[in-house]
């Protein structure tokens, strides 16, 4: 078993977007139209993000239906700007992060994460079997609502060995279910009034991409942003261990396991900006750029939504998603709510 590091570069998550590039570049769309005028489209977007005129939310319900009206112009690059600009993003939130406010989200959280990440693996075990979803798609799934939704699908398939489809599948369930959890939570919260600590919590731990985890905890507020971005790297860290396990599982001896170094970037941010005090003059400027790179991100991937991907998908593994999602979410919520 290899365990990949990179130390010279910051290193990618692998989100692997990419194996849905060939259903993007036949995705059907309404209108045929220029690349020029589609360009325009995309850049009016994307300025209308640069000045914060538009939030994380409405950006990615943009991304959905540019897609699949217009299409998409730059295909060839739209995945490798997700990677890149939901990395800066992060590592860019560290500069609002205080450590110890930190270190403490970090150990209330530390049990939850543990219940739920194992009840939701076992749980997602028994659904594959009983909805009869495939074995290596199911896992996929059951990981990427586990932990850290894309980013484990893409960290599990190369240990498991899944195949294009069985990967792409995963990644359009989570894809179509971050996209409902970013209008969703936010409103859940409010309703049931629950705390800026309280939300945070939650949706760290129930939401499944980093991507649609800050962008709801930023529009519920600052404190929730600060627990939810901790809470959830500290979980994406538990790729490593279940990749480990998986492969026991699996019985891949020579499985290659890719650990998110960028995490690391995140906390030596949180640490400058906790103990030098000249940081300041700046922290407040790289975060509101990281804030920006969010909301491209999030229109960046809701153009990756298109009627192919969600075709591609197909009732059970979805209905295992969902079914996951609900359950994970609801076990959560009652053990902030009863028991936080």
């Amino acid at each position: 078993m290899v365990i990949l590091v990179q130390t010279t570069e910051l290193c990618r998550v692998n989100i692997n977007y990419s194996i849905l590039k060939t259903k993007e570049q036949s995705a059907p769309q309404l209108f045929e139209i220029s690349h020029y005028f589609q360009t325009a489209i995309f850049a009016t977007i994307i300025i209308l993000c640069l000045f914060s005129i538009i939030s994380p939310p409405i950006a990615l319900l943009f991304g959905v239906v540019v897609v699949n009206i217009f299409g998409n112009p730059f295909i060839e690059f739209n995945h490798k700007a997700i990677t890149f600009l939901l990395q800066f993003s992060v590592v860019g939130l560290g500069f609002g992060m205080n450590a110890s406010s930190a270190i403490s989200a970090g150990k209330e959280g530390f049990v939850l994460t543990i219940l739920s990440i194992f009840s939701t693996l076992i749980f997602g075990l028994l659904l594959g079997k009983w909805l009869k979803t495939e074995r290596k798609t199911s896992h996929l799934i059951s990981c990427g609502t586990a932990i850290c939704g894309g980013s484990a699908i893409a960290a599990i398939s190369p240990v498991i060995k899944s195949n294009e489809n069985q990967t792409s599948i995963a990644l359009g369930v989570i894809f179509i279910l971050n996209s409902v959890a970013l209008f969703v939570f936010p409103f859940i919260g409010h309703q049931l009034g629950l705390s800026q600590k309280d939300f945070g919590l939650w949706c760290a731990i129930a939401i499944h991409d980093t991507s649609s985890v800050v962008g709801a905890a930023n529009k519920y507020g600052a404190e929730a942003l600060q627990i939810a971005t901790t809470v959830k790297l500290a979980r994406a860290l538990w790729i490593i261990p279940i990749s480990i396990i998986t492969a026991i599982i699996f019985k891949n001896k020579n499985s290659k396991i890719k650990i998110p170094y960028f995490i690391g970037l995140f906390i030596v941010a949180m640490l400058l900006n906790s103990y030098i005090p000249s940081i300041s003059f700046f922290a407040p400027h790289i975060v509101n750029l990281a804030k920006i790179g969010l909301t491209i991100t999030l229109f960046l991937i809701g153009a990756t939504l298109n009627i192919n991907t969600l075709k591609s998908v197909g009732v059970k593994p979805l209905l295992q998603g969902i079914f996951l999602w609900i359950f994970i979410a609801s076990l959560s919520l009652m053990a902030i709510i009863y028991l936080g």
